[in-house]
Order: structure tokens, then C-alpha cells, then sequence
């Protein structure tokens, strides 16, 4: 599996988590369930908008919602016992996602150089 295709299948499975956890483990009282489950969903359209297109720039752009998710995850993991699950997998799928889009920059920075 290509790093692309890991931070695609990385920003499918946060978007379908944040429908999961906001619409059906903690749905909200106050307002209707998918309303704030859209409201979540937000931050990774641009992203896969992206993907859609086939744009270079995609996994990038996820990652950086990815950090909105990851922040989220902790926040939660750390405040909610009964959320702790789900936050984890959150947390884990953030991680993912960052690593696979830039895995190639990593993988070109700590290339062995030729020798000149």
C-alpha cells in the first residue's frame, strides 16, 4: 500500500469515525445528532476534495485537519473515561495519517546521499 493510499484510507476511516461517535456512542443532547456530525466532518472535506482530483498536495492538507483530530482525541482520551476508546482510535487514525503524508518526505530527507 502506497503512502497516498494509507493517508486516503486514514482520512475515510476519521470521517466515518466522527459520523460514528458523534451520531451514535455520544450523540449530543441539545442539538440533532447529524448536525454536529456534520459539523466534525468539516475539516477533512478540503482534503478529500483533493484526493478526488487527484491533487499531490491531498494527503497534506488531510494531515493538517488531522491535527484538529488529534488534539480532539487527546482532549477527550484524557477528560472522558467513557469516550477513551473511541478518542484512541481517533488519536491512532490522526497519527496514521500524518505519518503517511510524510512519509515521502521523510524518506527522501534521511536518504543515503551519493557520495561526490
Amino acid at each position: 500500500m502506497s503512502a497516498r493510499a494509507l493517508a486516503l484510507a486514514a482520512t475515510l476511516a476519521l470521517l466515518l469515525l466522527q459520523w460514528r461517535w458523534h451520531a451514535q456512542i455520544a450523540p449530543p443532547t441539545a442539538t440533532a445528532p447529524w448536525a454536529l456530525a456534520s459539523l466534525y466532518s468539516v475539516p477533512l472535506l478540503p482534503g478529500l476534495w483533493l484526493f478526488a482530483r487527484r491533487h499531490r498536495g491531498a494527503p497534506l492538507v488531510a494531515a493538517i485537519a488531522a491535527l484538529l483530530y488529534f488534539c480532539h482525541g487527546v482532549m477527550f482520551a484524557m477528560g472522558t473515561p467513557a469516550l477513551r476508546t473511541p478518542a484512541s482510535i481517533e488519536i491512532a487514525l490522526s497519527l496514521t495519517l500524518i505519518v503517511a503524508a510524510s512519509w515521502n518526505g521523510l524518506r527522501a530527507r534521511f536518504a543515503r546521499k551519493p557520495n561526490v
